[in-house]
């Protein structure tokens, strides 16, 4: 039935959409098999509304694509609130992994990554999470784990093949607390395993590690300078130092804690 508010009768015997002009009908043919004479089209109107809900659909699925990958990403709640936003910090290595993500796709191209290093406390795990974010608000399917977290799925996965298989392909692998494993030769073979299929994959990977570069480039131990070597050759040192993050809180904390009970 026609909206008398919304549309007219053409002089044509069509129904116009009163907004845009455009009739809101159009004639089968006259030869038509089933002898319709009219049937309904969309008008400008019309179809602006369907892009406009297509639009609204397709940043719904986007935005749940993204939150998927993101609770799938972390181990830990909290690392959804490390993000460049909500940083403070202005330092060289946060202007440069900035740079990484802005220039994510030609570094996925060239498989590039970092090896994020240095002392207890600088921020290594919280820049790491910042990229992590980042790129996973492009759509980027990214996984941080710790090589504790590694060990224990793999010694109690059924295929460890699998599950191997199953981080590869990740856009971005991130790894934490690399050299915090236990000394033993199994963990250093399922470590290698993963870092070679990780460089056989070709995607990027980012290390971190308490471990001094210097450390890394003389290590005698031949499983581990294995490892070592292979990450070098994926992913560009990067020396994370300044006085320690974990330090300073704890030391406001402290602060504030005699603030409030006046002491």
């Amino acid at each position: 039935m026609m909206n008398e508010k919304s549309t007219f009768l053409g002089e044509d015997g069509l129904i116009y959409c009163s907004v845009c002009k455009e009739p809101k009908e159009s004639f089968y043919p006259s030869d038509f098999l089933f002898g319709l004479k009219k049937h309904p089209r969309q008008c400008a109107c019309d179809r602006k509304e369907r892009e406009e809900m297509e639009k609204y659909f397709r940043e719904k699925e986007r935005k749940q694509l993204i939150e998927r990958n993101r609770k799938n990403c972390f181990e830990e709640p909290e690392m959804l609130q490390c993000t460049f936003q909500n940083s403070t910090e202005d330092n060289f290595a946060f202007q440069t992994v900035k740079k990484y993500v802005s220039n994510w796709k030609e570094m996925k191209k060239k498989r590039m990554g970092y090896l994020l290093w240095g002392p207890v406390g600088t921020g290594k795990s919280y820049l790491a999470r910042c990229i992590a974010n980042a790129l996973l608000d492009c759509e980027v399917t990214v996984k941080m784990m710790n090589v504790g977290g590694i060990l224990n799925d793999l010694f109690a996965a059924e295929d460890k093949k699998e599950y191997i298989r199953c981080l590869m392909k990740y856009d971005l692998l991130i790894i934490d607390d690399l050299g915090a494993e236990r000394n033993s030769e199994y963990a250093t073979e399922i470590v290698f395993s993963v870092v070679d299929a990780r460089y056989r994959s070709g995607k990027p990977l980012i290390i971190m590690t308490n471990l001094s570069l210097v450390k890394m480039k003389s290590e005698t131990d031949a499983g581990k300078r294995r490892i070592y070597d292979r990450i070098l050759e994926m992913c560009v040192p990067m020396k994370m130092d300044g006085d320690s993050k974990r330090e300073k809180l704890a030391t406001n904390k402290i602060h504030d804690m005699k603030e409030v009970l006046n002491l």
